[in-house]
């Protein structure tokens, strides 16, 4: 009998190992984040800046960044104006974090308003380029104040796949109409909530920059 529950102890104990050599768990972390480009917001690309500069000095080697710029149509490669993984060489990635702050300067230094604002292009565009880097973690930071105007002829009726994805909306301006009528603002956010989380995804909104840790685990 000993012997027999020997053999039966041995084989639990092994099928425990082999469960544990599965596929390895994604430890990495990707960030993409959406900046508003449009009307009067480009006044706030200061604040932006300092998002991305903290950003930047929380993520790790191995991990990815990416900013954008949400405009008419934002559903583009090009929109993407600095991408990075950062190499598992501290010094390598120290220099890949300036050359991406320089980028980020021309950026912010060249932006010029655009006439619509295109935010479901740019969630469209953040997932699949964070879903081909299959970061362990996903994050897209939406930069805006929220108010998507979307130029005639572009359709954006579309359903936003965002299951794994953690959205995180800063700096959520109020709009001379959300002073007049308060309901506008909330309703904005209400609506971007129920959209993200009827994808799949889950929401936040940080207005305080002075409180940045929320933003990143």
């Amino acid at each position: 009998m000993k012997s027999i529950f020997g053999i039966l102890l041995i084989g639990l104990c092994l099928g425990a190992v082999l469960s544990s050599c599965g596929e390895p768990v994604a430890r990495n972390q990707g960030v993409y984040m959406l900046v508003d480009t449009s009307g009067t917001y480009t006044e706030e690309l200061g604040k932006a800046q300092q998002v991305i500069n903290f950003t930047l000095a929380r993520l790790n080697p191995g991990d990815t960044f990416a900013v954008a710029s949400i405009n008419t149509g934002s559903f583009s490669e090009k929109n993407i104006h600095a991408k990075v993984t950062f190499d598992d060489r501290p010094s390598v990635a120290n220099r890949q974090k300036q050359a991406f702050q320089q980028r980020i300067d021309a950026f912010v230094e060249n932006a010029q308003p655009a006439a619509y604002t295109d935010i479901t292009g740019g969630l469209l565009q953040a997932v699949e380029f964070l879903n081909e880097k299959q970061p362990g973690r996903k994050t897209i930071l939406i930069f805006s104040d929220l108010k998507e105007e979307i130029k005639e002829g572009y359709n954006r009726d579309l359903a936003l796949a965002l299951n794994g994805f953690d959205l995180v909306a800063l700096n959520v301006t109020k709009l001379n109409s959300d002073n007049v009528d308060p309901s506008e603002y909330l309703g904005r956010l209400q609506q971007w909530q129920e959209r993200v989380e009827q994808g799949g995804g889950s929401w936040r909104v940080v207005n305080d920059l002075e409180r940045l840790e929320k933003i990143l685990p």
